[in-house]
């Protein structure tokens, strides 16, 4: 998926990908690879005719009055095509100084001096401007007025040089300050980073679905399959990042450029590492063909390269975030509804405030009298809401300080029998279970059958009245407390490991012939455990759906799928990890800190994004699959970090600051095998995702 989500940006992206095609930019690039001064006139020619540059200056001053979302979108397409020369100075140009100077000469092709104090300006020998730090300001110099020396670069589709000045006094005196203008060199330069990551990505999943080795496609190979499924999580994480500041950049009011500050750090703290990261894969993917001068692949390794050798060290903009989060500062992105929350916003106001105004004994029934505990499931149990519905009620929630109660397994459970199951069944479980007065747990796991779980060996043999179940569970959280639990058992031996599974609905507290046993896991705590089913009795009438229809059923999710406004709040650990942060730690522990708050942001930015895509009424993107994936590894990660801070301090088991901590760092390490190992999901992610061979 491409930075724009709005049906607007992704026709944007698509027209502009197509156009910046036919510019055969790679071409150029290699015509003039021996050529210093190289100005790439074609490419600029139809670049300034198109209006590309100029997309985010206002139309007073001459250019398309977009916003740097806009800009963004339009510069993420043309890296993907890698449209030479310039085009990032001259956006960047427009962005900072067209306000400032009321616009900017026809056809400019402004060069950025931005560096220390003998700076490299970017596009050197195309420059007919030069935007330079002079003396104690910015000045925008004519060509006339500095000396630029092209030299040949890393980057073949770029030219850069070296500046004097001739004439400190010539040209315009820009109200600029540099923090400023890096912060939009940041903006822009992540929408190319996005688009390289973008090219870098399908070109190698293309190649891997074609190039055969051993008899097969490498793409069904695992490692194969699993490099291209964390090219995916990079590169998601790449486009988020990128999407986020040019979102931010354009936001206005209370704390603005506070938060594009934050934005833009996580930027350069995610966005450049993550590109070159993607075009490196992408080589090695195509192995010794990408190795070759005549394959494109390595073009974009050096745009990715160049870029990241602009925007500055990624440690100076993690430590950055770590003193803007520990100062308080978090991302909060405002989700425009466009006028679409005014038919419901009252409504749902006067709903949220009478909850609040109930004691707190009285809240979880009225949650679920008003529909507002599952808002996005069906009548008389949710409202049947709407995305937009759905994130008005989140908003309203949160202004009022109140959270959904937690209904756990329920939460798995309900959906299936909402969908599948009997009026018997609804009217039996659901609303006491969405009340509290039912738990459940989740009898699905088997020794033998965790990732694999269609290898489960439960069986269910039919009896009068019902059936048998005889088989062995585990991992089975609450099951020690639980009223019912959903279990799949096996009622067709010799069907396809896949079919002959049937669901079913166990009485844990009434039915003869069930062990429950505590699992001790390495925490020394017994969260989990196993259950032996012998011989246990379920009637026909908690049987879910058809017999031997089980598989199915398992995967069900209510098609009105929940949409969550997403919270500012960073990952257990991440938070934990900035209370350390604030009461001393070393420079280089806080560059570590901020690392892992720019992939909790990341994280959280995924799922905003997915809501976004619900709210401009498109399907479900990569993110939610990416999620789960970068999920994981900024918990495990965080947990990790917050250990190594205390130091030899976890050693001691008597120190109550340090204990919770220990546990978490214990305890994450369930969270790549826990539903579907991180090995299992990106399997899945290469099949399911980018279609590679199974």
């Amino acid at each position: 998926m491409s930075i724009g989500i709005s049906e607007e940006h992704v026709e944007l992206a698509s027209s502009l990908r197509k156009w910046a095609a036919d510019l055969q930019g790679r071409g150029l690039a290699r015509a003039a690879e021996e050529d210093d001064g190289a100005t790439f006139a074609s490419a600029w020619a139809a670049l300034t005719e198109m209006g590309v540059p100029t997309i985010g200056l206002p139309e007073s001053a001459g250019g398309g009055g977009g916003t740097t979302l806009d800009v963004a979108v339009a510069l993420e397409a043309c890296a993907h095509e890698l449209v030479p020369g310039p085009l990032l100075g001259p956006a960047v140009a427009a962005l900072a100084l067209g306000e400032a100077l009321g616009g900017l000469p026809d056809d400019a092709a402004v060069g950025i001096a931005l560096g220390a104090s003998e700076p490299i300006v970017w596009d050197a020998p195309s420059a007919t401007h030069v935007l330079a730090e002079v003396g104690a300001g910015w000045r925008l110099l004519p060509r006339e007025a500095v000396e630029l020396t092209p030299a040949p670069g890393l980057d073949v589709s770029r030219r850069f040089g070296r500046l004097r000045v001739l004439d400190p006094a010539a040209g315009e005196a820009v109200d600029l300050t540099t923090d400023r203008l890096r912060r939009t060199v940041v903006t822009l330069a992540a929408a190319e980073a996005a688009g390289v990551a973008r090219w870098c990505l399908a070109t190698a999943v293309d190649y891997a679905k074609v190039r055969e080795q051993f008899g097969q496609k490498i793409g069904s190979f695992q490692a194969v399959k699993h490099l291209c499924a964390e090219m995916l999580e990079t590169a998601e994480a790449v486009t988020t990042a990128a999407w986020d500041v040019a979102s931010a950049a354009d936001d206005a009011g209370e704390g603005a450029e506070e938060q594009w500050a934050f934005a833009a750090d996580v930027a350069a703290a995610v966005a450049f590492d993550g590109a070159v990261e993607v075009a490196k894969s992408c080589i090695q993917v195509l192995g010794g063909i990408g190795f070759t001068f005549e394959h494109d692949a390595h073009l974009y390794l050096r745009r990715a390269l160049a870029l990241r050798a602009l925007v500055g060290d990624a440690d100076e903009a993690a430590g950055r975030l770590t003193d803007a989060a520990v100062a308080g500062v978090r991302r909060r992105v405002h989700l425009d509804l466009d006028g679409r929350d005014d038919a419901v916003r009252a409504e749902v106001r006067a709903t949220v405030d009478r909850i609040a105004a109930a004691p707190e004994s009285d809240r979880r029934a009225l949650f679920v009298e008003t529909g507002y505990l599952m808002p996005h499931w069906p009548a008389p149990y949710g409202l049947g809401a709407d995305p937009v519905t759905q994130v008005v009620i989140d908003q309203e929630l949160a202004r009022a300080g109140l959270s959904r109660p937690d209904i756990v397994i329920a939460g798995w459970a309900l959906p299936t029998i909402l969908e599948h199951g009997t009026d018997e069944q609804r009217e039996r479980f659901v609303r006491p279970s969405l009340l509290g007065d039912l738990v459940w747990c989740q009898l699905f796991s088997e020794p033998g059958a965790g990732s694999d779980l269609a290898s489960l060996q439960t069986r269910a043999e039919k009896v009068d009245g019902g059936w048998r179940l005889t088989g062995q569970k585990v991992w089975n959280s609450v099951a020690e407390r639980a009223d019912w639990g959903i279990c799949l058992a096996r009622t067709d031996p010799d069907a396809p490991k896949h079919r002959g599974i049937t669901y079913f609905l166990v009485d844990m507290r009434n039915s003869p012939g069930i062990d429950v046993r505590p699992l001790r896991e390495i925490t020394g705590h017994a969260l989990f455990n196993e259950v032996f089913l012998d011989d246990v009795f379920v009637p026909d009438e908690m049987v879910v759906g058809e017999v031997d229809d089980g598989w199915r059923l398992a995967r069900t999710t209510l098609a009105n799928e929940r949409v969550a406004m997403g919270s500012s709040r960073l990952s257990h650990s991440t938070e934990r990890a900035l209370e350390l942060a604030a009461g001393g730690i070393t420079a280089a522990q806080r560059v570590q800190v901020g690392h892992a708050v720019a992939l909790a942001t990341v994280c959280s930015l995924l799922g905003v994004r997915s809501t976004m895509r619900s709210l401009a009424g498109r399907g479900p993107g990569a993110e939610s699959s990416v999620a789960k994936l970068l999920g994981v590894r900024n918990r495990q990660d965080g947990a990790e970090l917050v250990a190594s801070l205390h130091g030899e301090r976890v050693l001691l088991t008597d120190d109550e600051q340090v204990r919770p901590d220990v546990w978490e760092l214990l305890n994450t390490r369930c969270l790549s095998i826990a539903g579907g190992t991180t090995q299992v999901l990106r399997n899945v992610a290469g099949e399911r995702i980018l279609g590679l061979p199974r």
